[in-house]
């Protein structure tokens, strides 16, 4: 019911077509039963004259000093009786009075003198002409009209002469002809009967009351639907409005959520309840170097600016590689790998090195660009990743709840961060363990960590930005007592040389200046 108007256009149509229908049976029935009518009366008419001439006429006939006869003018004599020809007419005019929608006509083009000569019209002309010609076996012709609200039908039969009839048209001295035979067609006579179509119409009052029935079911059904149809349309708009409303306002709410945590809350995967679950996670801690004198150095905005830059880049390279990003805190990112998705611990472990080795790379990137800005100090970040037990689900309040994770190793992540030197990343050997096959790591020296009750291996990851040197060539390096950056394509010829003995000088003083008190 999409399109209601054409289900109520072929309602109608369907309404429309069944009296047409009905008109069409009645008009059928009309000239069925009109043909019935007519032969049944032009037997009857025939009975009566065969007897009339047999019984009557003949046998009069037949006893000539009788004092009856027969005679066209039988009124004027007494005792006299009308001839064939006289009773046909007579006859026609007794059953011409009986009805309005039935006459009968004796005609013919030879009347004796003393009558008025018969009006003849084409379809009496021709039938006699028919008649005539084919007298040996002369057939019934019928003619079928009418308009749209009756019907008419017209039954022409022959008179044949008989034997009396000759004897009494050839001597008869008004008979216009005298050489009549027997077999010969006198005249015609001819019967008309008229029927209105609508007079039969009571005959299906039933049906026609059924169809009204149905009709007015139809019509009601169909504007039922139309209405149905009509709300329909409504409630698809306003849920139209509604989903575009919630689409909207779930895609505002995604930028608050990790990808993974969104999806399996919009799917129906998780529900929004207070629960935990107890998991082995890869957690990621980072944040960024002297951050506080950064920030005393930029104006708020361009500090805004590059900090959301920052991480836009760093959540884009975390989604790229399947981690939670859990949360920004002030500079921090804080994420993990191992719920809601997971693909085990080792290949966890190995998604968070990967990301975190492109996560230097990429910064090494954006620096190149902030200092083309006319940043002096670009940021230097500092990673810290842990894998172990952690609790990890929805925490807070029946109102208000936050999706985390907590626990001691959660708490090493975040420690191993802080001793990571910028652009620098440190793990612990836990996650070591899974990834010793896939990157170059030194082990430091083992630290206590408070809250933490063993002793603490870190590995340093190295060669983060080897690869990317000779690739890019760029060479950034930051550290508390020096600052190298070059940018080889930007190098000129004469910078070159110059720049190649400024670097041996300084390799000569590192050589000979004793080593810095730790």
């Amino acid at each position: 019911m999409a399109r209601p108007i054409f289900f109520a256009a072929a309602v109608v149509l369907a309404l429309a077509l069944l009296p047409v229908a009905v008109w069409l049976d009645l008009r059928h029935l009309s000239d069925m039963s009109l043909n019935t009518q007519a032969n049944s009366l032009n037997a009857m008419i025939t009975d009566i004259r065969s007897y009339y001439a047999t019984n009557v006429v003949g046998r009069v006939l037949a006893n000539p000093g009788g004092k009856t006869i027969a005679a066209h003018n039988y009124m004027d004599i007494p005792g006299a009786i009308p001839i064939p020809a006289t009773l046909s007419l007579e006859l026609g005019q007794v059953i011409g009075h009986r009805g309005e929608d039935m006459r009968y006509r004796f005609v013919s083009d030879y009347v004796f003198t003393s009558r008025q000569p018969h009006k003849l019209d084409a379809f009496e002309t021709g039938a006699l002409a028919t008649f005539r010609k084919d007298a040996g076996n002369p057939p019934v012709i019928t003619a079928v009209s009418g308009s749209l609200f009756d019907r008419r039908i017209r039954l022409a039969a022959p008179v044949i002469m008989g034997t009396a009839c000759v004897a009494c048209h050839n001597t008869h001295p008004e008979s216009p002809k005298r050489d009549w035979k027997v077999g010969d067609v006198r005249g015609i006579q001819e019967i008309e009967v008229t029927q209105p179509i609508a007079a039969n119409l009571l005959s299906f009052k039933y049906l026609l009351t059924y169809f009204a029935g149905a009709g007015l079911f139809g019509a009601a059904f169909a504007s039922m639907q139309w209405r149905q149809a009509r709300t329909f349309g409504r409630m698809n708009r306003e849920l139209e409005e509604a989903n575009s409303f919630l689409a909207a306002v779930s895609m505002k709410i995604s930028k608050y959520l990790s990808p993974q945590v969104y999806r399996s809350i919009f799917s129906g995967e998780r529900d929004v309840v207070i629960s935990t679950e107890r998991k082995k996670l890869t957690i990621f801690f980072s944040d960024i170097k002297d951050f506080t004198v950064s920030s005393e150095r930029l104006q708020p905005e361009e500090l805004t600016a590059i900090l959301n830059e920052y991480f836009t880049e760093m959540a884009k390279i975390a989604h790229e590689h399947g981690a939670t990003v859990d949360k920004f805190i002030g500079d921090a990112i804080l994420a993990f790998f191992g719920d809601p998705e997971t693909k085990g611990p080792r290949e966890d472990a190995r998604a968070c090195v990967a990301m975190a080795i492109a996560m230097q790379r990429r910064m090494a990137e954006l620096n190149v660009a902030w200092r083309r800005r006319g940043i002096e100090r670009p940021f230097q970040a500092r990673m810290g990743i842990n894998t172990g037990f952690c609790n990890v689900g929805n925490f807070g309040s029946a109102d208000r709840m936050d999706y985390t994770i907590i626990g001691a190793e959660a708490n090493l992540a975040a420690r191993l961060e802080q001793i990571a030197e910028p652009g620098g990343i440190v793990m612990s050997y836990e996650t070591y363990a899974h990834v010793e096959d896939t990157v170059r790591a030194r082990p430091l020296p083992a630290i206590s960590l408070k809250g933490i009750s063993r002793e603490v291996i870190p590995y340093v990851v190295e060669g983060i930005h080897d690869e990317r040197a000779a690739d890019t060539g760029i060479i950034n390096e930051f550290t508390e007592g020096a600052r190298i950056f070059l940018d080889l394509d930007r190098v000129t010829g004469a910078e070159r040389a110059r720049l190649q003995a400024i670097l041996a000088d300084a390799l000569d003083a590192l050589k000979q200046r004793p080593t810095a008190a730790q």
